[in-house]
């Protein structure tokens, strides 16, 4: 099993703490061993010179059959037993143990008779030192690792602060808002050395303004070559009438009303990219527009039988724009109808409407990405426009439409709309 870390462990802010917090524990605590190891060497060092240089006195003393001063005794009971040991194998030594509650240095060397010399210098005084050097050591690595910490997480926090915004902007150029820009300050600034995350703030600035002149201007080219097959589309639809009643006629009559209509598609997604498309509110009965739409797609089959099933669950009324409503249903059943196999059942549910074909199911693009124009598989008839326009008419209602594969089958497409009409909302270009 892996580990599962929380969700704030992979923020950079995070890492970088981790990363400073452990370097400042691991500095501190390799100065603080050093200084440790300094002052305790040069402090036992002092000692123990005080203790030999007694025990030397108190030896010349005792040889010449003086009494050992300075604290010096023969075979003084609190003599810590390996030093009496070494002393009289011949050896001088020194050693820190307790005396009576108090540290004290020993030094002891042999004397004759088989008996020991020692001195006792009171240690107190350097144990105490060492010990008050350990706490201040302490204290400061804390203060230390503290005061870098509040540094490095206000410098952390402005980097990721300005990745953060760069990442916002990122999100808002995804979900269609090409005129998002991150606009970093720092690198506007000509004299001043640009950063990394600068660099991709201009980075992302670029890529935003290139993407959206690429797509104006497939837009404009869209919406002219729409407009200018307008009029000898219409030219030729006239001239087509006026042909003799044939087989011929009606192919050439096909063929131009398809023309007409993808023309009009086209206009209509060209209107639907510029973003300007306004709403014509009014309070619908679902379940009533739901059965106009369904007769409205197409005759009974050859049976008698609805092309499509109508199941109202439970009816609701809704503010929205009824043509726009119409036409993502429209839209859905058609693509039900073309691309998957009967039966074709349209549901409302409240406000929400489901359209249900059990046929092969959407692509897999399609369920990835979402519709996208002049795409097909599999040899389907089609531009791959009817989803299309049936996603944008939708975002413009304010309502949701997603697409799944039923686990029995079919596709799914869902229009969940709204409870209250989208912000911006109102009567149309010229009306009061």
């Amino acid at each position: 099993m892996r580990l599962a870390f929380p969700s704030w462990a992979g923020t950079l802010a995070a890492k970088a703490a981790a990363f400073i917090t452990v370097m400042c524990c691991a500095l501190a605590a390799l100065l603080g061993i050093l200084v440790h190891v300094s002052v305790t060497n040069q402090t036992v060092g002092q000692a123990r010179d005080l203790a030999l240089s007694r025990l030397k006195d108190a030896t010349t003393a005792f040889e010449a059959g003086d009494t050992p001063g300075w604290g010096a005794s023969l075979d003084p009971p609190g003599l810590p037993a390996p030093l009496r040991t070494l002393a009289l194998s011949g050896e001088r030594g020194t050693m820190v143990a307790d005396h009576e509650g108090r540290p004290t240095m020993w030094a002891a060397g042999p004397a004759d008779g088989g008996r020991v010399l020692a001195v006792g210098v009171d240690y107190s005084q350097s144990a105490r030192t060492i010990e008050a050097l350990d706490t201040a050591i302490l204290w400061s690595s804390v203060l230390a690792i503290g005061a870098t910490l509040l540094v490095g997480a206000v410098a952390v926090t402005r980097v990721t602060r300005r990745l953060h915004a760069t990442a916002r902007v990122a999100r808002r150029i995804t979900a269609g808002d090409l005129d998002a820009r991150v606009d970093d300050s720092r690198a506007r600034e000509s004299g001043r050395p640009q950063d990394e995350v600068g660099a991709v703030a201009v980075a992302l600035d670029s890529m935003a303004s290139s993407l959206q002149g690429k797509l104006l201007s497939e837009q404009r080219f869209t919406a002219d070559v729409a407009h200018e097959l307008r009029t000898p589309l219409t030219g030729l639809h006239a001239a087509a009438e006026l042909l003799p009643p044939g087989r011929p006629t009606e192919l050439v009559r096909d063929r131009v009303a398809a023309l007409r209509t993808l023309t009009e598609d086209l206009l209509e997604i060209s209107r639907l990219d510029t973003g300007r498309e306004r709403l014509e509110l009014d309070t619908e009965a679902l379940g009533a527009l739901a059965l106009r739409v369904v007769r409205a797609a197409g005759a009974p089959d050859a049976e008698g039988a609805p092309a499509t099933e109508v199941r109202i669950v439970r009816d609701a009324r809704v503010e929205t724009d009824r043509r726009r409503l119409e036409r993502v249903l429209g839209n859905l059943l058609a693509n039900a109808h073309r691309h998957g196999r009967p039966p074709v059942v349209l549901s409302v549910d409240g406000p929400v409407v489901t359209v249900r074909d059990h046929g092969d199911g959407y692509p897999d693009y399609l369920l990835t990405h979402g519709p996208q124009r002049f795409r097909t598989e599999g040899g389907a008839k089609g531009h791959g426009l009817g989803l299309t326009i049936a996603a944008g008419q939708a975002e413009v209602l304010g309502a949701r439409l997603t697409f799944a594969d039923a686990p029995d089958g079919g596709a799914v497409a869902t229009l969940t709309l709204p409870q209250s009409p989208p912000a911006g909302s109102g009567p149309p270009d010229g009306a009061a």
